[in-house]
Order: structure tokens, then C-alpha cells, then sequence
């Protein structure tokens, strides 16, 4: 008998892997479990981020977390389709775009919720409040909180 050099178990002679912690025992083995790893890798980069449609964010397809198919990966801008990217660049600019308008009007109460829908909008919260919600917020939730924040931004501002 022989034992697991990671855990020092008894295995039997011919063990390809470890039964206490699944060490590879022979080169075969850690090749085959390295092919595994791999294959395991590809589909879940598939899946979070590579197929499916609809839109969300700054992520691109339904299958990742800038779509509106939810979902927790990051896809880089090349992955995204021109109108993925279109909407990433306009969230960039309404987002950016009201607050700094927001910072010049600070003094006023109508430009708290101005900064905040200037935020809401930012593709970035998708990621950050993907994690404790579960998912991120689909597009159009975004947009909404935007449209909210921004209306009572300017109604503030108009009546006060």
C-alpha cells in the first residue's frame, strides 16, 4: 500500500486519486484532472459571460451580468455587441454628466438626488450590487432609478 503524499492516506496500489481529499496519484491522473479543470473553466466563462441576448449595463449578453438575463461575470468591451456598447458609453455619459451638474448645484436640496441618480446609472453598481441582491439590476431598473432620482432632482430644484 502506499499513502497520499498530501494527506498522508492509505491507498491502494493502483489508486488513481486520493478517496480522503482526491489528490492525483499518478500523471495521468493530474492530466486528466487538469483537462477537468480546464473544460470546467470554459463553460462557466461560457455561461457568464459569452451567449444569449438582451441587454443590461456595461455587461453584453443575457448570460452575464450586464445583461438583462442576470448573471455575476465581467465581460470585457470587445465581447459586447455595438448597441452593448452604445448603452455602456450613454449610462458613462448621463451618469458622469449629471453629477457633475449635481456638484455645481450642491448647495440646493435638488442636487442630493441628482448625484444619486448620476450614480444609479453608472454601469460599475450593476457589478457592486450584483453580490448582496443576487444579481445585478436589469437595464431598465437602472434607467428607472435614474429617471427617479433625476425627476425629483429637478422637481426639488424647480419648487424649492
Amino acid at each position: 500500500m502506499k499513502t497520499c503524499p498530501r494527506c498522508d492516506s492509505s491507498l491502494d496500489d493502483e489508486a488513481r486519486y486520493c478517496v480522503d481529499c482526491g489528490a492525483p496519484q499518478t500523471e495521468d491522473a493530474a492530466e486528466e484532472l487538469d483537462e477537468y479543470v480546464q473544460r470546467q473553466a470554459q463553460q462557466v466563462a461560457a455561461e457568464s459571460g459569452g451567449t444569449g441576448g438582451g441587454g443590461g449595463g456595461d455587461f453584453g449578453n443575457a448570460g452575464n451580468a450586464e445583461s438583462d438575463g442576470g448573471g455575476s461575470g465581467f465581460v470585457p468591451t470587445e465581447q459586447l455587441t455595438d448597441r452593448e456598447q452604445l448603452w455602456r458609453r450613454g449610462c458613462y455619459v448621463f451618469g458622469y454628466g449629471t453629477i457633475v451638474v449635481a456638484l455645481t448645484l450642491v448647495p440646493q436640496v435638488g442636487a442630493f438626488p441628482l448625484i444619486l441618480g448620476g450614480i444609479a446609472i453608472l454601469p460599475p453598481i450593476r457589478r457592486l450590487t450584483a453580490e448582496p441582491l443576487g444579481s445585478p439590476l436589469k437595464r431598465e431598473v437602472m434607467a428607472g432609478l435614474y429617471a427617479v432620482f433625476a425627476l425629483l432632482g429637478v422637481a426639488l430644484l424647480v419648487l424649492l
